[in-house]
């Protein structure tokens, strides 16, 4: 039963009373701001999974019923419906635009992709070798030493510059990594290209020959991006929160939340897919790795199965399942033994009873792991491709953090476990 506030009693007949805050949807949520002064007392919760830590307008998901919500509107509806250049606009201002509205966010975007000279000289410093998420990390940590316009996080003026200039150059800076890695030489973006298709290009063309973009590619990459704009509080915008929260410039916070991203239990879960289905090798052995994963004294996991907070199935998941199958059907990789391989082991997880039973259905990281394969796009790459579609999340989040009254620098409390106070022993005596 929903109620107002709760009254807790400490150990000395000491009564608190915390108020309850409602939001729109999902569960009420106790203050317990006044607990430490008025009981002494910290409240325990490793991970923060029983924590609001913020109000927001952005995002709701419902992992029971396996809902997603952009400001208010079903994820199915806008990946039937719309594109990314119109999600983001959702996710930054809280409406979708008018035409005219869409016009010029959209060409905004398509004018500020080119990076700064002295940027792509910066690449040249790493080694050929380097993982992609490093360089990513480190070059848009970098934006904040050629962007002084945009460092003033008070000055809401710059507020749309900064958007405007992450979003349109971090693809650039995606393909400035790849190209390095492939050891190939840097192409520049092109204004007449809309974003998956200038991201495309940026990839794939070189200076010997014409690049001709294929439409499907475009349109998988663009619902992908759809999918993986935003999350609400998870680790990686949580940690752009927390790094914005301190006023630290908004280049910095962007980089902290791709660095957190980087994990293989967050952004690098579509990674593991694609090392998960190396091992298994071949649809024979599918049998042998689903008996290992079902028996809890070993350490082998399906990866790209279940989710942490959908306990029903994956919305994502679902639309993006239809998406694959047609990547694959008509890009012609179909008779690639990984991609049977892949198919044959969803057949077998969305059938079984031990993964029906646990709703362990595929995920969108299973499925964007087969995408990005079929593209052509390097497993080392398949993170910094859900930093591109994340990042208009996280300046959503930073913007709503950044503007509201109520900001504080993020301090989470402890439960100190360590020696009592003890005196200092000197040296020739220990």
């Amino acid at each position: 039963m929903s109620k107002d506030a709760y009254t807790l009693t400490g150990p000395d007949g000491k009564s608190t009373t915390l108020p309850v805050h409602k939001g729109t949807l999902g569960p009420d949520v106790i203050d317990i701001g006044k607990l430490y002064k008025e009981q002494g007392v910290f409240t325990f919760d490793p991970g923060y999974v029983a924590t609001g830590s913020c109000k927001s307008d952005i995002t709701f998901i419902d992992g029971d019923e396996g809902v997603l919500l952009y400001r208010g509107i079903p994820i199915e509806q806008l990946a039937q419906n719309s594109n990314f250049i119109e999600v983001a606009y959702l996710l930054l201002y809280g409406e979708l635009p008018n035409k005219p509205q869409l016009d010029a966010f959209d060409t905004s975007i398509r004018t500020h992709t080119m990076l700064n000279e002295g940027m792509l000289r910066f690449f040249n410093g790493f080694r050929y070798d380097a993982h992609p998420m490093a360089m990513l990390s480190a070059v848009v940590g970098s934006m904040s030493a050629y962007y002084h316009d945009t460092m003033d996080v008070n000055d809401p003026g710059t507020h749309d510059i900064f958007t405007h200039r992450i979003l349109a150059k971090l693809p650039t800076i995606a393909a400035a990594a790849h190209k390095l890695t492939a050891g190939q030489p840097f192409v520049y973006p092109r204004n007449d290209l809309n974003y998956t298709e200038n991201l495309l290009h940026m990839f794939f063309a070189v200076p010997a020959e014409t690049y001709q973009i294929n439409k499907i590619a475009a349109q998988a990459l663009d619902l992908l991006f759809i999918l993986h704009a935003d999350h609400e509080q998870n680790c990686s915008t949580s940690t752009v929160r927390m790094a914005g929260s301190s006023g630290a410039n908004p280049y910095s916070a962007i980089a902290a939340g791709i660095a957190a991203l980087w994990g293989p239990a967050h952004g690098g879960a579509n990674e593991a897919v694609l090392r998960m289905l190396e091992e298994i090798g071949d649809a024979r052995n599918i049998p042998k790795f689903v008996a290992r994963a079902k028996d809890k004294s070993d350490s082998f996991r399906l990866m790209g199965f279940g989710h942490r907070v959908y306990k029903n199935f994956d919305p994502r998941a679902t639309i993006i399942r239809e998406m694959c199958h047609k990547v694959l059907a008509q890009m012609g990789r179909t008779d690639t033994p990984m991609f049977d391989l892949a198919l044959a082991l969803e057949e077998i997880a969305l059938k079984d009873e031990y993964f029906i039973e646990k709703n362990l259905y595929p995920n969108v990281d299973f499925y964007s792991g087969i995408i990005y394969k079929a593209l052509g796009i390097p497993t080392s790459m398949f993170t910094v491709m859900f930093a591109i579609g994340r990042t208009v999340g996280w300046v959503a989040h930073w913007r709503e953090m950044i503007t509201d009254p109520a900001l504080r620098i993020s301090r989470p409390r402890q439960l100190y476990t360590g020696p009592v106070q003890r005196n200092y022993v000197h040296l020739n005596k220990r």
